[in-house]
């Protein structure tokens, strides 16, 4: 059992990914709570609830944008030092590590000087009004001074799980998680700091979650270890970090994209209100989302160690079960949302015009929701499997080349207004998805076209 946990070429695919997708879900449950938290205190601020919400949501793409880096180099890591620890290279999988934590200290130093210096011209260039900018701003000067701590606990934490300590991966986002569940109330409410009270709590929590991770790859558990020598920048290895980091870079700045243009372009056609409403649809869905993204997460490390242990016929076996299960789970999380808006909804925010004009705005924005599994499932394989180049396409696919522009398009068709907005989102998943998977059964049977992989299936799969 003990040589199972980390050889996911012994054993079942399914347990192996759901052994990890539990902890892993949970995981990213807790992660998601640092900002979730933040939006479910601050929408029920006294007197400016909406307005302060509305701030909050503005500073989405610039959290977007930092975590977009987090997953160039931490996204782009992981999955490689998955493959080497499948090809018994621990000394390429240390220097993987190492110069994975080298690009997220210094990318988060130039992050922070540049959002400093900039913060008033891309606040309002996001969307920004004269009555919004003070809320997001009060949150972004406390909330920047967590870059370095946000960017090492998350980018390094996918090294845990690729070692396959996913029950530690866990515990060291809740640990981080816990406190901010206990200071947001006591900050914001208590100490009476509002805003800058969410985003001071949000800072002391992601400096433990560091701390925590950094103990333990520096400790005796961990299976890699992290040297001074390993922290020398590796061109090679660098260049191969960020092409597979590439995909979830660009993921996350497409999604940046989208929201800086849902923003302005809500703004001007239904003001602030309708900021304030999209904060909370997007919370909705990074909720009900997340078990699926938990999932795929999961099969990254046992996809990315069989294909380069070269046990094919276990990797056709994991992508099989994650877009069953995927799509599956997204069915009843549009049949969930569908029949319950209004309690989804009240969770974020219990302003009358907000849920009176957001109900008919999430039905739109989720119709169709179940798509969305296709691209996560497919996105997942081609991480997992080093096709980074697919993942990229893909990414600015459904985000840059359809999003985008629909989302300015469509509020000026045929008098759609607001409701052209939400309805990019389903045009996408369904466009998208269905092109992305599509191309990514084309592209596993030609990676495995010639393999007699299911001769490397241990006895009893």
């Amino acid at each position: 059992m003990a040589a199972e946990e980390h050889d996911f070429s012994v054993g079942s695919v399914t347990r192996h990914i759901v052994s990890l997708a539990i902890p892993m879900t949970v995981a990213q449950l807790v992660q998601i709570l640092y900002n979730l938290v933040d939006r479910i205190y601050i929408g029920h601020l006294p007197g400016a609830s909406s307005l302060a919400l509305t701030g909050l949501g503005l500073t989405f793409p610039v959290i977007t944008i930092i975590m977009a880096f987090t997953n160039l180099f931490g996204m782009g890591g992981a999955p490689l030092c998955s493959i080497a620890r499948g090809r018994h290279d621990t000394a390429r999988a240390e220097r993987i590590m190492g110069n994975t934590l080298l690009m997220l200290c210094l990318s988060a130093a130039v992050l922070m000087a540049l959002c400093y210096g900039l913060l008033r011209p891309i606040l309002f260039l996001f969307g920004a009004s004269g009555d919004s900018y003070p809320y997001a701003a009060a949150y972004l000067r406390i909330y920047l001074i967590g870059t370095p701590f946000v960017m090492i606990g998350t980018g390094m934490n996918g090294f845990i799980n690729a070692q396959g300590f996913a029950r530690v991966g866990m515990v060291t986002i809740l640990m981080g998680a816990a406190v901010n569940i206990v200071l947001d109330p006591v900050f914001i409410f208590l100490l009476g700091l509002g805003v800058a009270g969410a985003a001071a709590a949000t800072v002391l929590s992601q400096l433990l979650s560091a701390a925590w991770v950094m103990r333990f790859l520096l400790g005796r558990r961990t299976l890699l270890r992290l040297t001074r020598a390993n922290l020398r920048p590796d061109g090679a290895v660098l260049r191969d970090i960020t092409r597979l980091g590439m995909a979830g870079f660009i993921m996350s700045v497409s999604n940046g994209a989208v929201q800086i243009s849902c923003n302005t372009t809500l703004r001007a056609f239904g003001g602030d209100v309708y900021v304030g409403i999209m904060t909370v649809l997007n919370s909705v869905r990074d909720v009900v989302s997340l078990p699926c993204q938990g999932l795929n997460n999961a099969a990254q490390p046992v996809l990315g160690f069989n294909y380069g242990a070269g046990q094919f016929g276990r990797v056709k076996q994991a992508i099989r079960f994650t877009v069953t299960a995927s799509v599956l789970y997204m069915l009843a999380a549009w049949l969930l949302v569908f029949l319950f808006p209004r309690p989804l909804m009240q969770v974020f925010n219990s302003d009358p015009e907000l849920l009176e004009k957001g109900v008919p705005a999430l039905h739109l924005y989720f119709f169709g929701f179940f798509m969305m599994a296709l691209q996560i499932a497919s996105q997942a394989v081609f991480v997992g499997l080093g096709q980074s180049r697919h993942a990229i396409f893909f990414s600015i696919l459904r985000k840059i080349i359809i999003v985008v522009p629909l989302t300015l398009l469509l509020p000026r068709l045929a008098g759609l207004g607001v409701h052209g907005v939400f309805l990019a989102e389903p045009i996408s998943n369904f466009v998208g998805g269905a092109a992305c998977f599509v191309t990514m059964l084309f592209t596993v049977r030609h990676l495995f076209r010639g393999r007699a992989g299911d001769v490397h299936r241990p006895a009893g799969e």
